[in-house]
């Protein structure tokens, strides 16, 4: 059959097992299906520069936007037919309420190219631009919807905090009598999905995308750390890239070959019903109702109405195999439902007397915090990800697909999309007893009401310091990152426990005086704080190579005295950080460094990357071989010299120091002169055999003292207020060192050009257009108001120019502080320069869920910051904090 332009605008060049050409099944609803050749099959081609491992709407998108870029030679594989997994029973909602921003910007671009399909292939998509009202049973649920929406207009998204009454006008069949408010967004959509994939197909396919159906891969080939070929049933293809769109089955596609990939994913059940038409037929514009509090979703559907829900006691499926080579309409579960169509006969009374057609059961897959899974895996060069999209794969599908060809074809993408990467798991992620109790919880809360600094319940204590015993006894609150424990704040005898893990809430939490306890303690006296979650490595060499290395991917100077400790970026071609760090020369050839917990397979991935193969140069990662203590406050220096019988003042352990050094009984502790707070104080990186008897130590003799125990909450109110910025909240890989202030940490002069040298000086010249600010909060009720956490809009003389990044309340200054970035524009809309003189001279605002309050700049470095808020407050003297 010949490859005529009008056949491209109307049907699919798919190469099917039989090898004909074929149009792909429409949605199951649509009541068509595929046809079937006999004629000779066709043999898959020897080589290719990019495979792709699924058919479905997030692999078309990948292989559309691949070839968009100028890609040639790319191979898409599905092993049933185009679109006949988990997109064939897509719901259709395309909305741009999500929790990130990446998220949001993602979901907006897929709006902007399904519309625009139906007009590049001729394939018509079901595009309608039905908006969607995002419904709030509660004050708490309203003021989140108002924070979203605070989020959603710095992206340029048009939407709006409504009324009931309004909720009524848009959508008639809408019960409101429970309802305070809503978010209405107008230009969220609703689309036919199997057909846009099949649009997607269409335009791949145009574009020389070969296209194979029935062709299942059985293996990726790795050799020396990279992707060389593809084993399928039909053969092997060479191929440079790879990448898994395997959805479902993305898990069991990882761990497939001889060199495992970590794809933490898992299936659960997912539930909707469609009805037939109403007597009065509901119209395809009918805004798509977002019930949370309800558990619900419905949109308008043949005029009639789709609906379903995230569960409270969701069903997980697929544990172990490919159980099918197609989604099929699984078991129906009325019972399972219920509580849904209760809901949804609640929120619209007039489906009472409807007929429902069908109930459908179908797969979706989780991951273990709500995010999906994208980009290069750790380890293996040119094997890429892209699943795990929650529920959201429609919304998701065209923006993550851009965002992967991107990373591809240039080495990363267009935005910062570190919330998504896949590096920020690692195989401790992987355990299927894990990813089926975790996504037994993660489906729930995708409507759940979440305040800020909520918790994962499940899959805890997977990884514990030695020490988690003993300060659970000793009223340790948990929080979890990277699956380490981590305490929050300790609570003191006689509290009420149940109280304060039960609160929830937006304003002032119940624990604002345990944590203000803390910091009066880290600033009067001493405090201990476990901080083992932190990544640890150790890089070394026979010669200079492990220095060679640090100073090539460090912008400071590493050529440092042995016992030295330096901050540093390591950065990219682009000048942005990839990993913020502190590196301790412990001898002449060995170093020690330090980065924050989520970076352990980040950094490791990078470090290895740019490391050469030399067998005299060896990277370890040590984290699980320390624990470390951090010893905070102007006390710190008596406890240790009482433990070590060494004095510790500055005159003899200067700041930024490492010394190996005995504390009470136990040789060989790291203790380094810092603690990430810019507040005096030790760390102490203690070897895990002797971290007990350590503790005990310190808390023995720190008690004439005033010692206590503190947390994560008291840490991040001292370096906030203290401006020091955090990777992965306030800096990323498009965040430069002269963006944020750190130009300190930048040595231009040094012998080796380090990455990302050519790219700042050229920002010297030129001028940063953003800027890393601090924001004290005026006329701000801590008591009253609605407290900033992140992702506040920020506005100078009343236009918008920034968004904050990090925010704590200050016990110091007894104020909010807020970190942000500043990007102002010109009146064409281009990146304006910003000043020192520029910040200097506005008047800030930062909105609350849509209230502004006013605000003072401060730009890093500072120094009067602090006296200057006591020559205004009298009263900010810290021995007038009281101890709860």
């Amino acid at each position: 059959m010949s490859r005529s332009a009008p056949y491209f605008r109307t049907h699919v060049a798919v190469r099917t097992f039989q090898g004909e050409y074929k149009r792909v099944s429409p949605c199951f609803s649509h009541g068509s299906s595929s046809q079937a050749s006999n004629s000779v099959s066709a043999a898959l081609p020897a080589r290719a520069r990019v495979v792709i491992c699924g058919g479905g709407i997030v692999g078309t998108s990948v292989a559309y936007h691949l070839a968009k870029l100028g890609w040639t030679e790319i191979v898409l594989l599905e092993q049933g037919r185009l679109g006949a997994g988990t997109t064939r029973f897509c719901a259709g909602i395309v909305s741009v309420a999500k929790p990130l921003s990446v998220e949001s910007k993602m979901a907006d671009y897929s709006i902007a190219l399904y519309e625009r399909l139906e007009e590049e292939t001729g394939v018509k998509t079901g595009f309608v631009r039905s908006g969607s009202l995002c419904l709030a049973q509660n004050q708490d649920r309203l003021l989140s919807l108002k924070r979203l929406a605070s989020r959603l207009k710095v992206l340029g998204v048009s939407c709006n905090v409504i009324k009931p009454k309004d909720v009524a006008r848009l959508h008639p069949l809408v019960n409101i009598h429970d309802l305070v408010g809503a978010l209405h967004l107008p230009g969220d959509s609703v689309v036919s999905p199997p057909d846009v994939n099949h649009a997607l197909a269409v335009a791949s396919a145009a574009h020389g995308v070969q296209i194979y159906e029935h062709t299942s891969v059985n293996h990726v080939v790795v050799k020396k750390g990279h992707v060389t070929a593809v084993e399928t049933d039909r053969g092997s293809i060479e191929c440079e890239y790879f990448v898994n769109c395997a959805g479902q089955w993305a898990y069991e596609l990882g761990q497939s070959g001889e060199v495992k990939v970590s794809v933490p994913l898992h299936g659960c059940e997912h539930f909707y019903l469609l009805t037939k038409p109403l007597s009065e037929p509901v119209q395809n514009d009918s805004p798509v109702l977002i019930d949370m509090d309800g558990r619900i979703y419905a949109r308008a559907w043949h005029g009639g109405i789709l609906s379903g829900g995230f569960e409270k006691n969701p069903k997980p499926i697929f544990t172990e195999g490919r159980n099918q080579l197609e989604i099929q309409n699984m078991q129906e579960d009325w019972d399972h439902f219920e509580p849904m169509l209760s809901a949804l006969l609640r929120r619209m009374p007039g489906l009472e007397s409807c007929e429902i057609q069908q109930l459908v059961n179908c797969p979706e897959s989780f991951t273990p915090d709500m995010r999906c899974l994208m980009g290069e895996t750790p380890g293996i060069y040119g094997y890429f990800v892209l699943v795990g999209m929650n529920s959201s794969g429609l919304s998701f599908a065209g923006g993550a697909g851009k965002y992967l060809a991107e990373w591809i074809t240039y080495g990363y993408p267009s935005a910062s999309v570190w919330p998504l990467d896949i590096k920020r798991f690692g195989n401790l992620q992987s355990s299927r007893t894990f990813l089926r109790h975790r996504v037994m919880e993660v489906m729930p809360l995708l409507y759940e009401l979440k305040v800020p600094r909520w918790d994962f319940q499940t899959g805890r204590q997977l990884r514990t310091s030695p020490l988690y015993d003993r300060l659970d006894t000793q009223g340790a609150r948990w929080m979890e990152k990277h699956g380490f424990e981590r305490a929050k704040y300790f609570v003191p005898a006689g509290k009420d426990l149940l109280a304060l893990d039960q609160s929830k809430t937006f304003y002032k939490p119940d624990w604002f005086d345990i944590v203000g306890a803390e910091v009066k303690c880290c600033k009067e006296a001493v405090c201990v704080i476990d901080m083992s979650s932190f990544t640890k490595f150790e890089l070394t060499s026979a010669g200079d190579q492990a220095l060679q290395l640090l100073q090539r991917l460090c912008a400071n100077d590493l050529d440092v005295p042995v016992g030295h400790i330096v901050h540093t970026g390591m950065l990219n071609q682009r000048g942005g950080y990839e990993n913020d760090c502190s590196v301790v020369r412990l001898s002449k050839n060995s170093f020690f460094i330090i980065s924050p917990t989520d970076q352990q397979v980040h950094c490791w991935s990078w470090i290895k990357k740019h490391m050469p193969s030399d067998p005299q140069l060896h990277l370890e990662d040590v984290s699980w071989k320390y624990t470390a203590l951090n010893l905070i406050g102007p006390r710190a220096m008596d406890v240790l010299s009482e433990l070590s019988y060494v004095s510790m003042t500055p005159e003899h352990f200067p700041s930024l120091f490492c010394k190996e050094m005995s504390v009470g009984y136990a040789n060989g502790i790291r203790v380094m002169s810092m603690t990430h707070t810019g507040e005096p104080g030790f760390m102490l990186y203690i070897p895990i055999e002797y971290a007990l008897h350590v503790y005990n130590e310190v808390m023995s003799v720190g008690q004439k003292y005033g010692i206590r125990n503190a947390g994560y909450y008291a840490l991040r109110s001292l370096r906030i207020e203290k401006f020091f910025a955090f990777w992965g909240q306030d800096l990323d890989s498009f965040t430069t060192p002269l963006e944020c202030g750190r130009e300190f940490r930048v040595k231009f002069d040094k012998d080796t050009d380090f990455l990302g040298r050519d790219a700042l000086l050229r920002q010297r010249v030129e001028g940063v257009s953003r800027r890393f600010v601090m924001l004290v909060l005026e006329d701000h009720d801590t008591e009253l108001d609605v407290w900033p956490w992140w992702g506040e809009p920020i506005y100078r003389n009343g236009e918008l120019i920034g968004v904050t990044t990090s925010s704590a309340y200050s016990y110091t200054l007894q104020r909010h502080v807020c970190l942000g970035f500043l990007s102002p524009t010109n009146t064409d809309g281009s990146p304006a320069a910003v000043t020192a003189d520029f910040i200097n001279r506005g008047d800030y605002e930062v909105d609350i869920a849509g209230q502004k309050f006013p605000a003072k700049a401060k730009l890093y470095p500072f120094s009067s910051l602090f006296a200057q808020q006591k020559r205004r407050k009298d009263d900010m003297e810290l021995s007038n904090f009281q101890s709860k």
